[in-house]
């Protein structure tokens, strides 16, 4: 068994127990433990991790304090466990996506191993696809693009990639089924 192989065991179980764990102690502690395995990674890890989650925890958290205000009851235990949660399962995959070849990892699955070929080969595409929109913008700009202006740039983009994706989508589909792989 590669190493590979075995940290994705490994990764697949600690998010697991993430999950099952609802000691904000317990979190806390397996934070700790995820930013100590990451050694001199920790603090742009923990970095990523927060950019990655704010938005998300942000609205749910105030969302939550809004409706634990209107049912008068307290919040706060539930929500040190759930952006506990969410930050050290963050953690665990960005250092997971550090330290992990998942190719190798996927080695023993060659259908695996195909669909994260595919998987790879499209976020290329998007990523490159991203850089362009963003690069566009910036050689069409006399100035410096107002915050409206990227805010436009950021919704065509976005419809864009809605629309590769279910296109990329539907011909993936069509592509299979015309191998057998539905039933229909």
């Amino acid at each position: 068994m590669n190493l590979d192989r075995a940290y994705l065991g490994f990764y697949l179980g600690a998010v697991f127990a993430a999950t099952l764990i609802h000691d904000p102690v317990w979190l806390a502690c397996g934070l700790g433990l995820a930013l100590l395995a990451s050694g001199r990674k920790a603090m742009g890890i923990l970095r990523q991790a927060l950019f990655a989650v704010l938005t998300f925890n942000l609205l749910i958290s105030l969302s939550y304090i809004l409706m634990a205000w209107l049912q008068d009851v307290s919040p706060w235990v539930t929500l040190i466990r759930l952006n506990l949660r969410v930050l050290l399962i963050t953690c665990l995959t960005f250092l997971f996506i550090a330290r992990v070849n998942l190719f190798r990892a996927l080695d023993f699955s060659p259908g695996l191993t195909f669909v994260l070929g595919l998987a790879y080969s499209q976020a290329l595409t998007f990523r490159r696809a991203q850089d362009d929109f963003r690069l566009a913008l910036a050689s069409r700009s006399l100035k410096p693009p107002r915050l409206i202006d990227r805010y436009r740039a950021s919704a065509a983009a976005a419809a864009w990639f809605i629309e590769k994706a279910l296109h990329a989508a539907t011909q993936s589909s069509q592509a299979l089924r015309s191998r057998g792989f539905f039933n229909d």
